[in-house]
């Protein structure tokens, strides 16, 4: 396990940039009822997280870990000291969207699956329905989840589910990724497939606050750390100033007979006065023989019900300059316009390319779409009797050229603009050899103001 992470070290990251977070004699001090000081979980705790760093907390249970990690969030509010989160109070809403967290119990909707726990979360970032469905695809991928994602998360082992809390917190591309104990409950491979994903989130130029009792994993990735005792700073720097021992010296040979050892020693022992302590074969660890064994079974395709080893990392977790203009653009090519989102449809996006002849000849192909696609329109309903008598006045007041009559009176006939077009309805038969009397149709319809007094 060494040599791998070896391989993967971030000897070649960033420099750290600016300060994410900054604490300044910070302490937190829980009251009783009666307002008496019931425990002091910080006390007078100062250190500082820079960009592109992958920063430890670590210290035993009670050291106050996961407390500072509520009030970095803003969930608990400091007793004394100074608190800042990207140069702003941990409680400005703005932070939210830069921050991503896992805790360290995970709390999941039980009913829900793999697929709609994380849309769920997207949503509350108010990612557009394209940019969520892309991510989760990429997540459930990357924590190994893709055969599992339909399952409902109260039937996730306790490693999935952690699985899955880890693809939440990262759903929004945050710039500060804080993990509370990511690898309780995940097998070996979960475990070093989380250490690794640590590493190249540092690599990519994510903030990392990790927090563990697992002392090996926090040993395989972070850069600096600060370990905790009764809510104060007990040692603090970086990894390897930490863990050097200065006081003993490793040599690593081949094979070795028992008389060139015995040489070695007299040099040592005439030269410094000290002697060889421990002659030892190295072994491999635990963990490496673990995975040696995983690998051989999957070669031999032995199928398993439980999660998968994932695959890499997410895209939209790369740095700015490999993904998502080129992404875009070629969406904008094939779609022709934006998807709607959840809340209704996007602006269209102009560039300097396209002009008012272009959109006016897109405007023209969407109209004759839209008319393609539109619904034939229902039949007009059985005209009434009452419309049929109308129609009947309307036609006698036209000549035969379509003008109204002179002597037609005002008002019989609707006007143009309140009018609607309706299906024609056949004309009624008139009776047999009789004329239509208008003078009677005229005079029911007209107003009773308007009627002639007669004695």
């Amino acid at each position: 396990m060494a040599d791998a992470i070896s391989s993967t070290s971030r000897s070649d990251a960033p420099p750290p940039g600016g300060v994410v977070v900054a604490c300044q004699n910070l302490s937190k001090v829980f009251k009783d009822f009666w307002m008496r000081d019931r425990a002091r979980a910080v006390d007078g705790l100062s250190f500082e997280i820079r960009q592109h760093e992958i920063f430890g907390l670590l210290g035993p249970n009670g050291s106050g870990k996961s407390t500072t990690i509520k009030m970095i969030l803003g969930l608990l509010r400091p007793t004394k000291g100074r608190l800042v989160v990207f140069g702003k109070s941990p409680t400005d809403v703005a932070t939210k969207k830069r921050i991503g967290y896992l805790p360290e119990e995970s709390y999941l909707y039980q009913f829900l699956n793999a697929r709609e726990t994380l849309d769920y979360y997207g949503k509350l970032f108010q990612l557009d329905r394209r940019t969520r469905q892309r991510r989760i695809d990429e997540l459930l991928d990357m924590v190994g989840l893709t055969a599992a994602q339909f399952r409902p998360v109260r039937e996730y082992s306790k490693g999935m589910q952690r699985r899955i809390g880890l693809a939440q917190a990262l759903i929004n591309d945050p710039d500060l990724l804080i993990l509370d104990e990511p690898t309780t409950g995940l097998d070996p491979i979960g475990t070093r497939q989380v250490k690794d994903l640590i590493i190249e989130l540092g690599r990519r130029g994510k903030t990392v606050l990790l927090s563990s009792h697992l002392l090996a994993d926090v040993e395989d990735c972070v850069d600096r750390m600060v370990i905790l005792y009764g809510g104060r700073t007990r040692a603090e720097g970086a990894r390897d100033e930490l863990l050097m021992d200065s006081n003993h010296l490793t040599l690593q040979t081949d094979q070795l007979d028992d008389e060139t050892i015995a040489e070695i020693d007299a040099v040592i022992r005439r030269r410094t006065g000290g002697a060889v302590q421990k002659v030892a074969k190295p072994r491999q660890t635990l963990e490496s023989l673990f995975l040696d064994i995983v690998e051989s079974a999957r070669a031999e395709r032995i199928t398993t019900s439980g999660a998968t080893s994932g695959g890499a990392t997410a895209a939209f977790l790369r740095s700015d300059d490999e993904t998502g203009e080129g992404d875009a653009l070629i969406d904008r090519l094939v779609r022709g316009k934006d998807d709607p989102g959840d809340d209704g449809e996007m602006p269209r996006e102009t560039t300097p390319e396209t002009g008012p002849a272009a959109g006016a000849e897109a405007d023209e192909d969407n109209a004759v779409l839209d008319a393609l696609i539109d619904p034939v329109a229902p039949a007009d309903p059985e005209p009434t009797p009452d419309d049929q008598l109308l129609r009947m006045v309307e036609r006698m007041e036209t000549d035969a050229a379509g003008e109204p009559r002179p002597d037609a009176e005002p008002g019989l006939s609707p006007s143009p603009e309140t009018s609607k077009p309706k299906t024609q309805a056949p004309t009624p038969p008139a009776a047999s050899g009789d004329e239509v009397d208008t003078d009677l149709i005229s005079s029911l319809l007209k107003e009773p103001d308007d009627e002639d007094p007669r004695p």
